[in-house]
């Protein structure tokens, strides 16, 4: 629980576990002056496998309680939690920015606009809408293949990421593809952390993910609300999760220093 006014002026953010945390390091890198607060809902960890309808619920008793602790801003760090929540949490907290991240489809086919595109993405996010949409707008000019990635985003909540069952899972979801693609784009936080197993699968080929973009967007958004922390702010990070034990906060420090 987070208590009134506790982190007052911070930006909170949010995923279904370690994932977001990938963009954690991009907001702590493009805004150093900023302090954050993490919470991942590793108790209902991943997201990527639930109903649009347990997404959403689960997304707005966080950003209600970051709302409750004073926070200025909220990053939805989940391409989930962002196709199945970010609409309904900008239209009930209309005058707070609330970024989401998204698939980074459009890098990806501008950098390669007559190649083939691998999209590794949970089950729900290719199912979602907003995915189509992207789909439809950039999908048009290179050979876009969405592959949804089953229990890949389970078995990186549990750490342990050098182990030969993690890379025997990468392998069963796209190894079909060694040699095809030619960019991958990570549609899910938790994948730029297996970039190096994705990569002994699928060759040396350029990765794409919205950690750096949803960053860039905080930026614009936060400088148009005028909420910018000064040059002089000494930005800090705490987190917090719904599994609430140290073994699980030492995870996530483990994976934010990695």
């Amino acid at each position: 629980m987070l208590n009134a006014d506790e982190y007052k002026g911070w930006v909170g953010v949010f995923d279904s576990g370690v994932g977001g945390i990938s963009v954690l390091r991009a907001l702590v890198s493009e805004l150093p002056n900023e302090s954050f607060v993490y919470f991942g809902d590793s108790a209902h960890a991943p997201y990527g496998e639930k109903t649009p309808a347990e997404v959403l619920d689960l997304s707005q008793r966080i950003v209600e309680r970051f709302m409750i602790a004073g926070c200025k801003s909220v990053v939805i760090a989940c391409n989930t939690a962002t196709s199945a929540a970010a609409a309904q949490m900008r239209a009930t907290y209309p005058d707070v920015p609330i970024i989401g991240v998204e698939p980074a489809l459009k890098p990806a086919v501008l950098a390669t606009p007559d190649g083939t595109v691998l999209v590794m993405a949970t089950p729900m996010t290719v199912r979602l809408e907003k995915f189509q949409q992207l789909m439809a707008e950039w999908g048009s000019g290179a050979r876009v293949i969405a592959v949804p990635c089953e229990g890949l985003a389970a078995r990186i909540e549990r750490g342990r990421l050098h182990e030969p069952d993690l890379k025997e899972l990468i392998e069963s979801l796209v190894g079909s593809y060694a040699g095809k693609a030619d960019a991958v784009v990570l549609g899910c936080t938790h994948y730029p952390f297996v970039i190096d197993q994705i990569r002994e699968v699928l060759g040396d080929v350029p990765f794409f993910d919205g950690g750096e973009g949803t960053a860039r967007q905080l930026r614009r958004r936060l400088a148009a609300c005028d909420l910018l922390a000064g040059q002089d702010a000494q930005g800090a990070v705490k987190f917090l999760s719904s599994k609430d034990t140290p073994e699980e906060l030492a995870l996530y420090q483990r994976f934010f220093t990695a």
